[in-house]
């Protein structure tokens, strides 16, 4: 059986290789999405402080300690029993604005657009964010540029540092903002939402209006029907920092919503001996392997399955693009009576219609009357037991469960992290892309290789706190190379 290796795969964070696998008529017979990394935060933060890991979590990765800042603040506070202040919950939701329009703007411009500003099928020398400034001009590069800048400036006002944000604690935040950052912190949110048009300007031209790249977008390669999953406010409407989680099926009919306490009677987890990955699915449906539509227990979480999942966005303007997005790609509701678009690679223009949502409600929150209260905080004094925090990582849904002692010493700890929640959509993508592009007689060159990796892109995977394994034996494979490289001998072990 021959065997095609993309190793490294690129522009992720983190590292991962695919495998694809042809049969003897040179069609693929399967393809296997691998993470060769293990970090095992769930297991070293067992005995530490439960107060410590806002600070401890968002260390795992550079790319988004914001997510799990807040994903540990909002368990802790279960822990202690303890809600903050309307001051303390609306600061927190502010820095986490400014960190989701910064992460999409990232995604957007130096990761998944590359494919679609330079071409799929560019020289990888060009096929980067460089070649995007080419492409688009010095100008909108220096926006980019901006962008992040700013995204980043407003996370050190409010959460001391620029990465790694240290201010959320049990109760709420451990200061707060001046009318001179609050000024300054609209401002901003007002530059972002035209930045946010522009961007969705920008997709529309290079994307939407290319015969070729609409094409791509709506073929049935990139094309998946799961179901999907994304925190609702009280309105039904897209929100990142609190709500319950709702669960659309792929026929667009919502089968539930979930508080983070009862998260376990939805969410189970699956593992396979091939990867440290574990493949989440939903609970109620089952696992039935590696498969799409209503009957499998196979869901995702990205900014598409968010806006699948939820009724609208919570701001004017968003909601302007959410409506013009459905209208466009899934003009006729399902037979479950909401729209909902199967096309993934779409996912990158809902990401941009997040990244306007959350501008404007950095705007709104910078304009509230209270955002300047110095009632930041409420000091916990209940006895520490157990909790659940969930946000939207830019990746997906992050889940965050403590159970402490009476001392609040953490004794257990679980992590969804938002690419988790993805894993089995991911190596379902691949293989579908593989199989649609890969066929008898075909060149396989870097071009198309690169379109098969697209497929796995649209997600902006994490792989830096993504990555771990179920109690039992690791999954280890050691290979023996001699000094010319080959290899001269594998050791394994698997669960």
């Amino acid at each position: 059986m021959q065997r095609i290796t993309i190793d490294p795969v690129t522009r992720l964070e983190g590292h991962g290789k695919i495998e694809i696998f042809l049969d003897p008529e040179g069609e693929v017979a399967n393809a296997f999405f691998q993470i060769p990394e293990l970090r095992g935060f769930e297991r070293f933060c067992v005995g530490r402080p439960v107060e410590e890991m806002p600070t401890l979590t968002d260390r795992i990765c550079g790319v988004c300690p914001e997510a799990h800042h807040m994903a540990a603040a909002k368990a802790a506070d279960a822990v202690y029993h303890v809600e903050p202040p309307r001051t303390g919950r609306m600061l927190r939701e502010l820095l986490y604005s400014a960190f989701y329009a910064t992460d999409h703007t990232t995604h957007f411009y130096a990761l998944g657009g590359p494919d679609f500003v330079v071409g799929p099928d560019a020289p990888p020398s060009e096929r980067n964010i460089l070649g995007v400034i080419a492409r688009v001009g010095m100008e909108v590069g220096g926006q980019v540029i901006q962008a992040r800048k700013s995204g980043h400036h407003v996370i050190e006002m409010i959460g001391g540092r620029k990465i790694h944000p240290a201010t959320a604690v049990p109760g709420g935040m451990t200061k707060g903002i001046t009318e001179e950052q609050r000024a300054e912190i609209e401002q901003i949110g007002r530059w972002y939402i035209d930045f946010a048009h522009f961007s969705l300007d920008l997709f529309a031209k290079l994307v939407l209006a290319n015969d070729a790249y609409r094409e791509m977008v709506l073929s049935d390669a990139y094309s998946q029907r799961t179901h999907s999953m994304g925190l609702i406010d009280e309105n039904g409407k897209v929100n990142f920092y609190d709500g319950r989680v709702s669960i659309m099926s792929p026929e667009g009919s919502r089968i539930g919503t979930y508080e983070p306490a009862e998260y376990r009677d939805w969410i189970a987890e699956h593992v396979e001996p091939w990867t440290y990955l574990k493949f989440p699915y939903l609970k109620k449906i089952g696992w039935k392997g590696f498969v799409d539509g209503a009957d499998s227990g196979v869901y995702s979480a990205t900014p598409l399955s968010r806006l699948n999942a939820a009724d609208g966005m919570a701001t004017p303007q968003a909601q302007e693009a959410y409506e013009k997005f459905f209208e466009t790609l899934a003009p006729t509701p399902e037979a479950g009576g909401k729209r909902i678009v199967h096309h993934q690679l779409a996912t990158h223009w809902a990401r941009l219609v997040e990244m306007l949502y959350a501008a404007e409600r950095m705007v709104e929150l910078a304009t509230d009357p209270e955002i300047t209260s110095p009632k930041v905080r409420r000091v916990p004094t209940e006895t520490p037991t157990e909790g659940v925090g969930i946000v939207e990582a830019p990746r997906g849904t992050l889940t965050h469960h403590y159970v402490t002692d009476e001392r609040g010493v953490l004794t257990k700890v679980n992590l969804i992290v938002g690419t988790t929640n993805n894993y089995a959509p991911i190596s379902m993508s691949v293989k579908k892309a593989a199989q649609s592009l890969i066929h008898k007689g075909t060149v396989v060159h870097q071009g198309l290789l690169n379109r098969v990796e697209m497929a796995f892109r649209l997600y902006d995977p994490c792989f830096g706190c993504a990555t771990h394994s179920l109690p039992g034996e690791m999954p280890l494979q050691v290979a023996i190379r001699d000094c010319n490289g080959e290899v001269v001998e594998i050791l394994s072990q698997h669960c």
